[in-house]
């Protein structure tokens, strides 16, 4: 019962980490921007209705790299389902 409590804690310790990083990065992007007066703001989305991803972007660069995101999400999210099933 040891090793699902710590797979929880790791988790949740990966995931406190990546929203301090995703706030840290965007609060030194807001700082390097500040002085620059025309920018380029480009963005996206991840839709998952099933098993099918629909990818939105302002750019096929944004959108290239959503797609890579969301195959890197799948396969992390496939991982953990394996474990957790593997327990059971």
């Amino acid at each position: 019962m040891l090793l699902p409590t710590l797979v929880i804690l790791v988790l949740v310790a990966i995931a406190t980490v990546l929203v301090l990083v995703g706030a840290l990065l965007i609060f030194v992007s807001a700082l390097r921007a500040q002085g620059k007066t025309e920018s380029r703001v480009e963005g996206g989305a991840v839709v998952v209705i099933g098993p099918v991803p629909l990818v939105f972007g302002t750019s096929e660069r944004v959108a290239k790299a959503l797609m890579v995101l969301a195959i890197a999400l799948f396969a992390v999210v496939l991982v953990v389902f394996l474990v957790g099933l593997r327990g059971v």
